[in-house]
């Protein structure tokens, strides 16, 4: 085990912290042209949400459902939600593992308080089981490489815990982008356990109007195939719709019985919520029906989702 003693203060504070934190009131001016905009603000005055959650909390975002085994694919702030979406369920309650089907970067304290890092996954899953009603929340990997990484379990695992009936939630990144705001996949990604219920497929808001070269964008070569954008020209709202409904885009491979959120995130960028909100107009008019919503975010902000944009 690792993250121990000095995992559970840091716990204490950030329970604190974000239990406490009060959240202000905002307006946003509404695009007359998108089919709906539903803030999360209306949901508030309505006094619909669940009990536990705040105003702009991304459990009532998401709409996020009993024992969800969520997948996170594409760019530009997985493993930011991924964290931060752990810490939401943990202050309502849930028992959390975060994981990774791919490869993360090695966890803080601040972001989990407990780690294990093993390469027998049956040992793993006891490890887990063990720990997770004195923690709470666990995150698990397989091993450590390249000195600050950590490689991810198998699907089979993930389909281990999410039966198992001490865990609530299981959090998976199922994806890898280099750190950059936007991707396409390769041949072999992303790694997304049958066992998903809710995928999210995330942009950086951050790559619109970006030239589309691999410095900016992730497999620009492969972005450029599925858009039919040019190496060279500047990245546009609809080429990033595309890679959202696009068979072979950020949600291949999901299973057909998940469902499919959007989320465009860096909206607190200058001018990101006119980016994120001419995204989510075009990928809602491409009329997939597999995504339910597109939210808005600004994961580094102290309120995570801005807007939330539902298909009528």
């Amino acid at each position: 085990m690792e993250h121990g003693a000095e995992s559970l203060s840091c716990l204490s504070y950030f329970a604190m912290r974000y239990a406490l934190c009060p959240y202000a009131m905002m307006s946003f001016q509404m695009d007359p042209n998108q089919k709906v905009v539903y803030s999360i603000i209306e949901k508030r005055v309505k006094g619909t949400r669940k009990k536990g959650e705040g105003p702009y909390s991304l459990i009532a975002s998401l709409d996020l459902r009993a024992r969800e085994v969520i997948s996170l694919v594409g760019a530009g702030g997985k493993t930011t939600l991924m964290f931060r979406l752990a810490r939401e369920l943990l202050l309502a309650g849930k028992k959390v593992v975060t994981t990774t089907t791919t490869k993360i970067m090695e966890p803080s304290s601040e972001e989990t308080p407990c780690l294990f890092v093993h390469s027998d996954e049956e040992k793993l899953k006891q490890l887990a089981l063990q720990h997770i009603d004195q923690f709470r929340h666990v995150t698990l990997a397989a091993e450590r490489i390249e000195s600050i990484k950590l490689k991810g379990i198998s699907p089979g695992l993930v389909g281990l815990l999410c039966n198992s009936p001490e865990i609530d939630m299981v959090i998976i990144e199922a994806d890898g982008a280099a750190g950059r705001p936007v991707k396409a996949p390769r041949e072999w990604e992303p790694v997304i356990p049958p066992s998903s219920t809710l995928v999210i497929g995330i942009l950086g808001v951050d790559g619109a109007g970006k030239e589309l070269n691999e410095e900016n964008l992730f497999q620009a070569g492969r972005i450029s195939e599925l858009t039919s954008t040019p190496m060279g020209e500047k990245m546009t709202c609809e080429g990033m719709a595309i890679l959202v409904v696009h068979p072979q885009g950020i949600f291949k491979g999901t299973p057909h019985s998940s469902r499919r959120v959007a989320f465009i995130n860096k909206v607190d960028v200058p001018e990101g919520m006119i980016w994120g909100r001419e995204i989510g107009k075009e990928i809602l008019k491409k009329g997939f029906p597999q995504i339910e919503r597109v939210i808005l975010g600004q994961l580094k902000s102290e309120l995570p989702v801005a807007e939330v944009v539902f298909r009528k």
